[in-house]
């Protein structure tokens, strides 16, 4: 497995799944179980920031009286 930090979001997620499948058939013990936690926390609240930062990223086009496209960012909640 890569170093965690060089993980893109899709990594990242499936190496969470991979530490949830580990933790829920409690075959690691608890010091093991504890360093999966940790791991996890830390992919999290990595997927977190990426998601974030994507989120910042997006525009939306809209069509103004004249049916001309501009762009406005992206304010979730707000339609």
């Amino acid at each position: 497995m890569a170093d965690k930090k060089t993980l893109n979001f899709e990594q990242s997620m499936a190496r969470l799944e991979e530490i949830v499948a580990s933790l829920e058939d409690g075959s690691a013990d608890l010091d093991g179980a504890l360093a999966l936690y940790e791991e996890g926390v830390s992919l999290v609240r990595k997927c977190g920031k990426m998601l974030d930062s994507a989120e910042k990223k997006i525009k939306i086009l809209q069509s103004d009286d004249e049916g001309k496209l501009t762009e406005k960012d992206f304010v979730p909640g707000d339609e």
